[in-house]
């Protein structure tokens, strides 16, 4: 494997943009080892698999993280409240789930450089600033919810609340202090097979497996004319719960401190998948079995909370069903904050220029360690210091902002991906650019059809066949323009700094590094892409008043 980076430097001086010697080595994944020196062509079925076992880490602990506190609320509340009918949503989420995050995998392995940095040093502080605050308190709202999930398990468990959540901050610190990269990621495999828990819970509880896989590929939208403003912000929040802007955070920043580069990039992508299937299965099994307890008994049509779907499936399929949806609600909380944390420490690392890494001890990277203490200190004061109603709307609140949110991230995500300064050969051909132009033309449709079925609770279906029609047509001539741009230009016109426009040559990629971000050409900014960013945040920023306001409206009819 060739680095060009020498290791006695802070910044790599050759042609590679790796932060330092703590990201260049040996990878040390939880399930084996690659040496930084090991060059060989995997041949063979027992060479690949093991190789596959040592870059296992990333794409899983993104994914299951993905199934957290937040994620038990919202399958719960699908399946409690409207059955199966919303199962169709996790197909259609699949394939954004792997571009998107495939997508990361790229920036990381190919530049060495966090996205956080990536985006603050491509786009300047005015239009990175956005997309950093975004998660800085989106990340801390979502860190609040894993220990809420932490309250709920341990009540139901029987557990006092004081002790439970000291003794998950505890764990959750304790866990990345080691100053080992390798004993973290064990622990966090292991947590990850905890959520395999679900399995057995949905064979206990035994739904219709018929029913499920219906629903699960013939789409409906439960509710009439006056509910669709709540089904619309429960399909949002199924979006941002497994589509979560932290993800994108944190597993480029991850992929880089476990030292993978383009070498591995398949045996990455086919850990992404078994992420994906992870937590799939799990998010659909959650819907089934709760839609099964919860049918045709009093609590049909009135989520609660999580700890609330525990005692459910107890009444239905006996207390162990209960115990042990309790534990990996548990486990799933823990797991979660693990990744959140991690993401903002990773983020803030890359914004302020301090060490960030796993493999450093705590004197090595003081900052670093101090901030991911500190959110999980600062996140289970407010667990103990909040009410629990409150805490029950924040759940639901976290993943419809996520949602929400969630077209900004993947706005900076694709254009990142098309700067071929920044990623050579390894940058979007056209059909990811369109596929993921499409999803965040259809995010931004859903968060127009929830923001007008609030300001018009008496909406109708028709009326919103007629949202989706306009924002079809509107996309339809964005499309257009941009092909009508593309095909006008002339050959004489000066290729841009980010390389858009030029052909793509993938030749030699697997040993192609974006250089160091300081010798870069920051890419300019066209009027038409700051008019079109600037109408994009602001609308969001009207998307994100109407979704307090639902919320809000919501708690007080409760």
């Amino acid at each position: 494997m060739t680095t060009n980076v020498t290791l006695d430097s802070k910044v790599p001086a050759a042609r590679s943009a790796v932060l330092d010697d703590a990201h260049l080595g040996d990878i040390k994944g939880a399930l084996g080892t690659i040496r930084l020196d090991d060059t060989a062509d995997r041949k063979g079925l027992s060479a690949k698999l093991k190789t596959l076992l040592a870059i296992v880490g990333p794409g899983l602990i993104v994914m299951v993280g993905d199934n957290d506190a937040g994620a038990f609320s919202t399958y719960g509340q699908a399946g409690q409240n409207y059955g199966t009918h919303l199962l169709w949503t996790l197909l259609l989420l699949v394939p954004v789930l792997y571009v998107n995050q495939e997508m990361v995998l790229r920036l990381g392995a190919v530049t060495g450089v966090g996205h956080a940095r990536l985006i603050l040093e491509r786009f300047g502080k005015f239009w990175g600033a956005f997309s950093v605050i975004d998660l800085f308190l989106l990340n801390g709202l979502t860190l609040v919810t894993e220990f809420i999930g932490v309250t709920l398990a341990a009540g139901y468990l029987g557990l006092p609340k004081v002790a439970s959540v000291v003794l998950a901050a505890a764990v959750i610190i304790a866990s990345a202090f080691t100053g080992s990269f390798q004993r973290f990621e064990r622990i966090a495999v292991a947590l990850c097979a905890g959520s395999l828990l679900l399995v057995p819970i949905y064979f206990m509880v035994h739904p219709r497996t018929s029913q499920l896989a219906h629903d699960f590929v013939v789409p409906d939208m439960p509710g009439g004319t006056g509910q669709l403003a709540t089904v619309m912000l429960l399909i949002i929040s199924i979006v941002g719960t497994t589509v979560a802007p932290w993800q994108l955070f944190f597993q480029q920043s991850y992929v880089i401190d476990k030292r993978i580069t383009p070498r591995f990039m398949k045996y990455e992508k086919a850990d992404l998948w078994i992420g994906i299937v992870i937590v799939v299965v799990g998010a659909a099994a959650m819907m089934g079995f709760t839609a099964a307890a919860f049918a045709g008994t009093d609590g049909f049509g009135n989520f609660t909370d999580a700890g609330a779907v525990a005692k459910g499936l107890a009444d239905h399929g006996g207390k162990l069903v209960g115990v042990l949806f309790a534990i990996a609600l548990l486990d799933a909380s823990i797991i979660g904050a693990f990744a959140v944390s991690l993401s903002t420490a990773y983020a803030i690392g890359d914004v302020f220029g301090m060490k960030h890494s796993l493999h450093r001890g705590v004197g090595g990277a003081k900052g670093f360690y101090a901030v991911y203490a500190g959110l999980v200190c600062a996140a289970a004061a407010i667990v103990l210091a909040s009410s629990d109603h409150t805490l029950g709307l924040l759940t639901q609140g976290v993943q419809v902002l996520a949602g929400v949110l969630l077209p900004s991230a993947s706005v900076f995500l694709l254009l990142l991906c098309n700067d071929k300064q920044v990623l050579g050969p390894w940058s979007n051909g056209p059909k990811v650019n369109a596929f993921t132009s499409a999803v965040v033309g259809v995010l931004v449709t859903l968060s127009v059809i929830l923001t007008a079925s609030v300001l018009f609770p008496d909406i109708t279906s028709r009326q919103i066949l007629d949202i989706m029609a306009g924002c079809g047509v509107v996309g339809v001539l964005v499309a257009g323009f941009a092909f009508t741009r593309k095909r006008t230009a002339t050959a004489e016109d000066p290729p841009p700094a980010s390389g858009r426009g030029c052909p793509q040559d993938r030749t030699g990629r697997d040993d192609w590094r974006m250089p160091p971000l300081e010798t870069l050409t920051r890419p300019v900014m066209s009027t038409g892409r700051k008019v079109g960013m600037g109408a994009l945040r602001g609308y969001l920023l009207i998307a994100m008043v109407m979704v307090v306001f639902k919320l809000v409206e919501t708690a007080l009819g409760h």
